[in-house]
Order: C-alpha cells, then structure tokens, then sequence
C-alpha cells in the first residue's frame, strides 16, 4: 500500500504490477505508477480511470445488452492512491438501461460516468457507415509517445501515428500489456475504453509545455461491442478564442470503425504541464 492517499504503488522506484491499479477491496482500488497522469506526477489519468469504472459497471451488473454510450465528467483531479467505485442503476430495463457510477477519493467524487446499455439485434442488412477506415496497426510507424507526455500512463503505451500527422489532427494506433486490475481479466468493452482518452493528446495543436488544454470530460458512442487490443484513433483537434476546445475522434478496433469520443477542453495559453 502507498505511504500516503496522494501516491501511486511505485512512485517510489519500488515494484508495482504489470496492472493499473490493485484491488484492496470489493469496492476500493489503489493506483499504480502506469495510471500516473500527464499533467501532474500526484494524478490518474482518466484513460486507465475510465476503463475501471466502466469495468466495476461490467462486472457488478452483467448484462447481455451492449454499451451505446459511456459519458465521464471529470469534477476535479483524479488523485492517485487509494478510492472506491460505487455503481447504481439509474433508469432499469430489460431493452435499455442507464447506469451510474462513481469514483470516490474519500467523500470527494472525481469521476461520474453515466452508461446506456442497449439489447442487441439482428441489423445486418442494414449495416453502413461514412466513416474513413484507417490502415492496419501493423503498417502504422512507431512513434515514442512519452517524446511529448509524461507520465506513467503515457509509458505503457506501445503504437504510433501515420506520416500525414500535423498539430491538431493525426490518425494513430495504440494498445497496452497491462490490465486495469492486477490478477483480474478486463471485460471486452472497457480493454477498449481504458485507452480512448489517450485522443486528446495523439494530435496535439499546441506544445503542452506551453499551452494548458486538459479534457473535463470524454463522450464515447460504439455502433458494436468493441474487440480489445489495437484502439485506432482519427482525430481533430480545434481550440476556440475564448478558452475552449474539443478533441474528437473516430474510433477503431482491429474489424474497423465502431464510433467515436469527444472531449471538451479547458485551454489555458502560457500554463503548461507540469
């Protein structure tokens, strides 16, 4: 256990798992060194974070109905070291459903997801998207994302970007070794997830040493459960003149286009990371 609630498992050069975070309870995780965020060494990122949350919805309240939806809205820095997720039906159903969930430093809620989850059916006949699908992951360069970002999410990432990248829009592949708990397997949907917040930063406008843009919230819409592994990512990026911006990206698996994420940004000109 860390030392102290501000601090992930390994900050301190000590071993950590090949994981996310560690169980500690049925309700209650504590972070490692591969969810550190980019903005600040004592932070999660809310890649890794989104994926858990999700994944306590997956696995407190399985369903054959598949995620249509996953918002996050971030109410305040998601501190590393230790917290709980607590998970509420919202709107039940046994066509739809709405659930909530929440991730908890103490009393302090720094995470609020809300997820709708549909029944599938049979709309073969009447699949089609407009979305450009990217080449293989095989064929993407690699490229050192921790060049850019640092931080212990950021490392764990294996991918790269197309050569037709330039600041505010880049098409990318990433995946990662590590599962978000230690010992346990990650249900298909949030192996996904975990990775999707990553967008803001694969097409970066601005030197985030210079420019603030930090994400406070992320919106994912699939059109089909996800395959875990490769997450591909076509993004633009846009900053507007009075301190906001949004990221936004088509999303991939290994079988092609499944939706896209948004992200809402708070830019800040003059205040980079830390």
């Amino acid at each position: 256990m860390p030392e102290a609630l501000n601090e992930h498992l390994g900050h301190d050069g000590t071993a950590c798992p090949d994981s996310y975070y560690v169980r500690t309870g049925p309700e209650a995780f504590v972070s490692t060194l591969h969810s550190q965020g980019a903005w600040q060494p004592g932070e999660q990122h809310l890649a890794p974070a989104a994926g858990l949350v999700l994944a306590e919805i997956e696995r407190r309240l399985p369903s054959d109905k598949i995620v249509s939806r996953v918002s996050f809205d971030i109410l305040g820095v998601i501190h590393s070291g230790e917290f709980t997720i607590d998970v509420n039906v919202i709107r039940p159903g046994r066509t739809i459903e709405l659930i909530e969930a929440n991730m908890r430093h103490g009393e302090r809620t720094s995470v609020h997801a809300r997820v709708w989850r549909l029944l599938p059916g049979d709309t073969a006949s009447v699949v089609g998207d407009e979305w450009q699908s990217l080449p293989e992951p095989e064929d993407v360069p690699a490229v050192p994302f921790s060049g850019r970002w640092g931080g212990g999410y950021i490392a764990s990432l294996e991918g790269g970007q197309f050569t037709d990248a330039r600041p505010g829009s880049a098409r990318s592949w990433i995946r990662t070794p590590y599962v978000l708990v230690d010992g346990e397997d990650d249900p298909t949907t949030a192996a996904f997830v975990k990775l999707v917040d990553t967008a803001n930063g694969l097409a970066v406008r601005e030197d985030p040493k210079t420019t603030f843009f930090p994400n406070v919230d992320l919106t994912i819409h699939l059109t089909r459960a996800p395959e875990s592994g490769w997450v591909g990512f076509d993004t633009k990026v846009a900053f507007g003149p009075t301190g906001i911006g949004e990221t936004a990206s088509v999303l991939s698996d290994v079988n092609g286009p499944i939706g896209t994420a948004a992200q809402s940004l708070t830019v800040r000109v003059g205040q980079g990371a830390k």
